[in-house]
């Protein structure tokens, strides 16, 4: 014990960084609690049999490039003074997407926090969709 209290009073910028480190990846396992990672296929099949819908939570400039058919637009720094619109949809299945994944996790939590569910993360998000050839529409 007393090694472990001489190594951190001598390298307590490394020890910081290290708790650091495990406190962002601690909230980053927290906040996506209850949210289901999902590919493209299994989007589709949430949008066509479970009557999903697709939250996309990128910027407008993003969105108007590319984005899934019928899909709703809140950019994720909007999210929390819109989530009302998205009340009508707060028991059905909600496949939240932005272009890689890592905006759709803050998205997802505060969803879970509003009491939405299911919350569905688009893995890989409209970059995953694309790879897997499945159609985008373009503009508003």
């Amino acid at each position: 014990m007393d090694q472990l209290v001489a190594f951190v009073s001598e390298q307590w910028m490394l020890f910081a960084a290290l708790v650091f480190i495990l406190v962002m990846l601690a909230n980053s396992f927290i906040s996506t609690w209850g949210v289901k990672n999902v590919g493209p296929n299994e989007a589709i099949a949430l949008i066509n049999r479970q009557d999903g819908i697709v939250l996309d939570v990128r910027t407008d400039d993003e969105y108007n490039a590319g984005h899934i058919v019928n899909s709703v637009h809140i950019p994720v720094g909007l999210l929390s003074q819109r989530i009302g619109e998205l009340s009508k949809h707060k028991s059905q299945p909600i496949v939240v997407t932005c272009r890689t994944g890592n905006r759709s996790a803050t998205a997802c939590s505060m969803l879970r926090k509003q009491g939405f569910d299911p919350i569905y993360r688009l893995a890989g998000g409209v970059t995953a969709w694309q790879s897997a050839n499945l159609p985008l529409a373009k503009g508003k």
